[in-house]
């Protein structure tokens, strides 16, 4: 699941797209979009108001396993053509 490209279902940021960053297994998942939501601080979602979008961020997801640092600039860079509006 880490790295899958996710939208908003519900909730103020609602038609948003996320990259998920962490899962905790209990139906939870923490996303983050490099702009509002950072790494640092990701936000902290329910998956049944997540949109699974069928698409991986391969480069993002491969850094997150093996541990190395993602930088907000790349996931921001990453998804700035789904978040445009």
């Amino acid at each position: 699941m880490i790295g899958d490209l996710v939208s908003s279902k519900a909730g103020r940021d609602e038609g948003r797209y996320y990259v998920i960053v962490a899962e905790d297994g209990k139906g939870y998942v923490n996303v983050a979009d490099g702009e509002f939501k950072k790494l640092a601080s990701p936000k902290r979602k329910n998956l049944k108001h997540l949109k699974f979008e069928n698409e991986t961020l391969d480069i993002i997801k491969a850094k997150l396993l093996d541990g190395r640092e993602v930088f907000d600039s790349e996931i921001k860079s990453a998804l700035r053509k789904y978040n445009q509006k």
